[in-house]
C-alpha cells in the first residue's frame, strides 16, 4: 500500500492506493484513521503525498556528482533547507524563473518522516519513517554559483517536485533515474550514496527536530542537465514510483 494526497470532491484527502484503487481514509496517515470509501486509482487526481515544514536536503552524496561539480568528498553530510512554499506534485509545473540562467534537475530519493524525531540513532530511524517518495531538487545552477550559498538557488517556488505517493520500501539499494523528454540523464543505486538513508534522519535529528510530513532528500548523482521550457522531467526509483513534471516559463 502506498500513502497518497489527493483532490476528492474539492478537498484535499489522504488515501491509501494499490495497484488500481484508492481507500479515502479519514484522516492523516501519521494518525489514528479509519477506511472511507473506494475510488479508482485513475481517476484520483493526485497532489504532493506530504505537506512538510521543512525539506532537508543532503548536497554531495554521491560521487559521481561530487565530480562532476569539482568538489572535495564531504567528511559528513552537507544538509541545506528548501521552504515548503517550493513544493509541488505530480503533473504540476517546474517554473523556469525570468532571469535566473541555467535550471537543473537533481532526482533524488525522499525520506519522509512518519512521527516526531530528535536525537535517534541510525538502528532507530526506520521506525520514524513512514515510507520514502520522489523528489527533484531543481537548482538554479548559476545562482548558486553567484551567491555561495544555496537557499536562494534552490528556493524558487515550484522547485521542489515531491510525489506521486510514500511508499514502504527498503532504501538501501534501490535504482533511481532522471529522464529528461525521455531519454536517461542520471541513472545510479542508493547504494551508491556515501551516507544512507537511515544514517541522515539520524544525523538531521541531532541538529533540528522532524516532525511527520518532514521530507529529506538524499543527494542526487551525476549527470544534471539544464531544464528548458516544453521540457518533460521524471525521477523513477524502483518500488517507490516515477514522478512527472512539466517545465514551463515564468509567465511575464
Amino acid at each position: 500500500m502506498r500513502v497518497v494526497r489527493l483532490l476528492h470532491e474539492g478537498d484535499c484527502r489522504y488515501g491509501l492506493a494499490d495497484a488500481s484503487t484508492v481507500t479515502l481514509i479519514s484522516d492523516e496517515p501519521f494518525a489514528a484513521w479509519e477506511p472511507e470509501g473506494v475510488l479508482p486509482l485513475s481517476e484520483a487526481h493526485l497532489l504532493c503525498p506530504v505537506t512538510p515544514t521543512k525539506i532537508v536536503c543532503v548536497g554531495l552524496n554521491y560521487r559521481t556528482h561530487i565530480a562532476e561539480m569539482g568538489h572535495r568528498v564531504p567528511s559528513e553530510p552537507l544538509i541545506f533547507l528548501k521552504p515548503s512554499t517550493s513544493v509541488i506534485g505530480p503533473g504540476q509545473p517546474i517554473v523556469l524563473p525570468e532571469g535566473v540562467g541555467r535550471v537543473d534537475h537533481e532526482g533524488e530519493l525522499g525520506v519522509v518522516i512518519g512521527r516526531r524525531t530528535r536525537n535517534i540513532s541510525p538502528e532507530q530511524a526506520a521506525d520514524h519513517v513512514i515510507g520514502f517518495t520522489c523528489g527533484n531538487d531543481v537548482t538554479a545552477r548559476d545562482v548558486q554559483t553567484h551567491d555561495g550559498q544555496w537557499t536562494r538557488a534552490k528556493g524558487f517556488d515550484t522547485f521542489c517536485p515531491l510525489g506521486p505517493w510514500v511508499a514502504d520500501v527498503d532504501p538501501s539499494d534501490l535504482e533511481l533515474e532522471c529522464l529528461v523528454n525521455g531519454e536517461v540523464r542520471q541513472c545510479a543505486r542508493t547504494s551508491d550514496m556515501l551516507f544512507g538513508a537511515y544514517d541522515l534522519v539520524s544525523y538531521v535529528s541531532g541538529v533540528m527536530t522532524l516532525v511527520p510530513g518532514d521530507v529529506i532528500l538524499t543527494g542526487t548523482p551525476g549527470g544534471i542537465s539544464e531544464l528548458h521550457p516544453g521540457d518533460t522531467v521524471e525521477v523513477r526509483i524502483e518500488g517507490v514510483g516515477s514522478l512527472i513534471n512539466p517545465v514551463v516559463a515564468a509567465e511575464a
